[in-house]
């Protein structure tokens, strides 16, 4: 079950592709450009929330460069940051709290 705010181009693609790799059960995808000095509409800073089985038995920095090398082409062509927030399907059940995102300092 996907709960999912992406929107526009970027954010659709980044949703496309984690939902293809890790078959997640709960997914957002959500452009925190707004938060940072960037022009309106910009589609540079995002957070990801993926919960997925693909994710047992690895430890959080495994998940992480799954997720890295799932989004490699978008990294590399305009998004200058990925918040990445990894679950297994018993810690997301576990109701685990997912940090909220720190204002820009720049």
């Amino acid at each position: 079950m996907s709960n999912n705010h992406a929107q526009g181009t970027v954010a659709q693609t980044i949703d496309q592709k984690l939902t293809a790799s890790f078959s997640p059960t709960h997914l957002e995808v959500l452009n925190e450009s707004h938060r940072h000095h960037v022009p309106p509409n910009s589609e540079t800073h995002f957070k990801v929330v993926v919960v997925s089985d693909e994710f047992d038995g690895l430890r959080l920095l495994a998940r992480h460069r799954l997720v890295n090398n799932c989004l490699a082409d978008e990294l590399a062509n305009g998004v200058h940051a990925l918040s990445i927030h990894t679950f297994t399907q018993s810690e997301w059940a576990a109701d685990v709290e997912v940090p909220k995102t720190p204002n820009c300092r720049g």
